[in-house]
């Protein structure tokens, strides 16, 4: 699975792939994740509200951080 999260470097964006980085290493998932903060690759991803999340290249969440348990869900369904 490969994820990304996106966004400026804001504290709501640091706090999405801590957290992200956190469920993986947890659940002992088999995923690659990357944190994207140029601009130019998030717009032409077609993210117009940060911080954002990608699995395998799908927009799964713009705008917002979820909760723990949230996350969890969302990345269990793409394991």
């Amino acid at each position: 699975m490969e994820i990304k999260v996106l966004g400026t470097g804001c504290a709501k964006c640091n706090k999405l792939f801590d957290t992200v980085n956190e469920v993986v290493s947890e659940q002992g998932w088999d995923a690659h994740v990357e944190k994207i903060t140029d601009m130019k690759k998030i717009t032409s991803a077609g993210i117009m509200l940060t911080p954002a999340l990608m699995i395998d290249d799908e927009v799964k969440i713009t705008g917002k951080v979820p909760s723990k348990e949230d996350l969890t869900k969302l990345l269990s369904k793409n394991t």
